[in-house]
């Protein structure tokens, strides 16, 4: 899962915003690209704090910047 610059996998930006576009993807696909990414922390919290608002401000940061939201780099 090496990734290109790009989030979910490296997967393009429209796959990517489309994934994001649905709650229950956004959240398990956030969960696990910080946990792949060796920020075990950032993936736990994500879990039981970062649906709705992360899921808000990820869907928005993808649609704008191509990119979702790192808070954390644990």
């Amino acid at each position: 899962m090496a990734k290109s610059g790009k989030d979910y996998f490296g997967w393009g930006r429209l796959v990517s915003i489309i994934l994001a576009i649905i709650p229950v993807t956004a959240w398990i696909l956030g969960v696990v690209t910080r946990i792949s990414e060796g920020k075990i922390v950032a993936g736990i919290l994500r879990i039981f704090l970062g649906f709705w608002i992360i899921w808000l401000v990820d869907l928005i940061l993808m649609i704008v910047n191509g990119r979702i939201m790192r808070l954390l780099n644990v």
